[in-house]
């Protein structure tokens, strides 16, 4: 009679228990790779589309290593050729020709204008500013993320994937009180070639600017090694070279 008991209580946990639980660390890992090789390089249009309908456009060559190092060169408009970005882990510099040495700038300010922000254009992992709180799961996984520290440029995101794919969807990024601050679309993917299948377009709004809106695409993503000297300050007014 115990052995029956014992037998059916075993069969309820079972029942009510998940026969798996998703990892959410090795998830947003995941997320990173898809979205990028650890080393890489690219060329990306940059489009701030105003409420009048005006649009502004930018083309920038990025090249990133590791989890802490991305450069970015612009190569248009002509008013900002030449000018060049470095991040270092949570230290950013923009770099403008003839005008003596690099400057410090913040992740909450913005290079372009527009909704992206320097930490949406020079955007690290996100399994490395960010911790998994909870997932829940439904027709995509949705990710809950709080910033480690806090010189992160929000202090939590939501995150959509796509369950086949492990990609996101979309993206909400929120003060500590859950304040929308901004909302990221990802769109389009796309076969880069060399295993990168990623959206190749981006698109952010934002309930603080409203009528405006940001876009970024994607093109020539492919895989390449950097020597650490190129994400240097010595070597951001180099970067041309490296196209």
């Amino acid at each position: 009679m115990i052995k029956k008991i014992l037998l059916i209580c075993l069969l309820i946990v079972s029942m009510s228990s998940p026969v798996f639980a998703v990892d959410g660390k090795a998830l947003l890992e995941q997320v990173d790779r898809n979205l990028s090789p650890e080393s890489y390089e690219s060329y990306r249009k940059l489009i701030n589309i105003e409420p009048s309908g005006a649009k502004k456009e930018f083309t920038l060559f990025t090249v990133k290593k590791g989890v802490d190092k991305v450069a970015s060169l612009f190569i248009a408009p002509a008013s900002e050729k030449g000018r060049s970005t470095l991040r270092l882990g949570d230290n950013m510099w923009l770099n403008i020709p003839n005008v003596g040495k690099p400057i410090r700038i913040t992740s909450l300010q913005s290079v372009v204008g527009g909704v992206f922000n320097n930490a949406d254009i020079m955007q690290l992992d996100y399994a490395v500013e960010y911790d998994v709180e909870k997932i829940e799961e439904g027709a995509e996984y949705l990710l809950y993320l709080k910033a480690k520290t806090k010189s992160v440029a929000y202090d939590r995101l939501k995150i959509w994937v796509n369950k086949d794919k492990k990609l996101p969807t979309r993206i909400e990024c929120l003060t500590e009180a859950n304040m929308l601050i901004k909302t990221l679309y990802f769109k389009d993917t796309k076969d880069f070639g060399g295993g990168i299948v990623r959206p190749a377009v981006i698109e952010t709004d934002s309930p603080l600017y409203k009528g405006y809106k940001s876009v970024i695409i994607m093109a020539g993503v492919k895989k390449r090694t950097f020597k650490d000297e190129v994400f240097t300050l010595t070597f951001l007014p180099n970067l041309e070279s490296l196209r």
